[in-house]
């Protein structure tokens, strides 16, 4: 993608414009991002989705049995025909995995990296429906998908901001709004994280959120200290050959931190094993137990495809691809494979393409590493054949 493109998604911004002054610094509110924008999803679908046990689905009431009573699915039909007339929200999380019409909306954000993004979520809401004045740690886009939502926006908040007493949802104590909009259909408001927020439906209304992953200092922290953990022999500790005298046995002196210090920097700064975690970890599936491989010989798996079958992308799966050192990685579903320079443009097909087969597939099939590499994709469930 051309970042110097003007995209009707960000109203005729360029990316390279939008990321330069929009993402994370301020709100953007775009007009009719998607002209003439139908759901590919219908409200009944919706609620028919957060039925199921493998759907992560919420319902926010706001004068349930308590204000702002939060029930978790999976629900039953009972459940929502016992609602009230307004004043409710219902919020399925990651529909783009199980339903590849709205999983096609976020190749409209190929301007940001597709590992950042988490997931997108739709929200039914009947009139008055909304989720309180609150804010995200991550950047989110709200596409309006169906009937009307009043959005206001006010103060930037962080860890210190007053919330209500709720077990479940933070719902801010205190909303500044500055401003507001009301969305229809195609309208798209972005907001960067912790800006405080706040929606509210004006009728029916259905309501796209594309959430991005960001993780937390304490997240990458413990996480990549577990992975680094892995690697470090139990002999390998802190030691302090030279050591000086000491006037007093009970102090710490400042060079015992300084060696410390030095034993940290050495394994913490290696890059090789940072970018190994880090791509792991930004590419672990939300749902681990919907990435299920099969079991088949690698000779099966050739003949296959020489036979037509078509490999496809999980939609539980993620997928990412860097550079280490000469050689390349492939990230898939929070493991990692190391892979000669020469399968570049093999690791760009597998992340990027909607389908593989023997015609785009083409020497690749011929290639012992890049066989295997396809081979071993389909045993551990990133990619599978499309008529399964």
């Amino acid at each position: 993608m051309n970042p110097d493109t003007p995209l009707q998604l960000l109203g005729g911004l360029t990316a390279r414009e939008f990321l330069r002054d929009y993402w994370q610094k301020k709100p953007l509110l775009v007009r009719q991002a998607i002209t003439d924008f139908e759901s590919p999803i219908s409200p009944d679908e919706l609620a028919g989705l957060a039925l199921e046990e493998e759907v992560e689905s919420r319902l926010v009431i706001e004068h349930g049995e308590r204000p702002w009573e939060l029930q978790r699915g999976p629900f039953n039909e009972d459940t929502f025909q016992n609602l009230p007339e307004r004043d409710w929200t219902l919020l399925v999380q990651t529909v783009d995995q199980f339903v590849p019409e709205v999983a096609e909306l976020l190749e409209d954000f190929k301007f940001l990296p597709k590992w950042r993004i988490d997931d997108l979520m739709i929200s039914f809401a009947a009139p008055g429906g909304g989720v309180g004045p609150h804010f995200d740690n991550y950047d989110v886009f709200l596409l309006q998908a169906h009937g009307h939502r009043r959005w206001q926006i006010g103060q930037m908040c962080d860890a210190d901001s007053p919330l209500l007493p709720h077990a479940d949802l933070k719902i801010l104590a205190q909303f500044e709004p500055t401003d507001e909009w009301v969305l229809a259909p195609g309208d798209m408001l972005y907001l960067p994280p912790c800006l405080a927020h706040c929606g509210t439906a004006e009728d029916d209304c259905m309501t796209y959120s594309v959430g991005f992953r960001a993780p937390s200092a304490a997240e990458v922290l413990t996480h990549f200290t577990d992975f680094l953990g892995q690697f470090l022999p139990d002999e390998e500790r802190y030691s302090d050959a030279d050591i000086q005298p000491s006037e007093d046995p009970n102090q710490i002196q400042r060079d015992a931190l300084e060696r410390l210090k030095a034993l940290l920097n050495e394994h913490m700064s290696d890059e090789r094993l940072l970018m190994t975690w880090f791509g792991q970890f930004m590419t672990e599936p939300k749902y681990p137990e919907l990435v299920a491989g099969i079991e088949i010989e690698e000779e099966d798996f050739l003949g296959a495809l020489e036979d037509g079958a078509i490999l496809i992308r999980n939609p539980s799966a993620r997928m990412a691809w860097s550079e280490v050192g000469e050689d390349l990685v492939l990230f898939a579903s929070g493991q990692s494979r190391l892979v000669s320079a020469r399968q570049r443009e093999l690791l760009k097909l597998i992340c990027s393409a909607d389908a593989l087969h023997v015609e785009n597939l083409g020497a690749w099939l011929a290639d012992d590493e890049g066989r295997t590499l396809l081979w071993e994709l389909v045993k551990q469930g990133s990619l599978g054949f499309a008529d399964e």
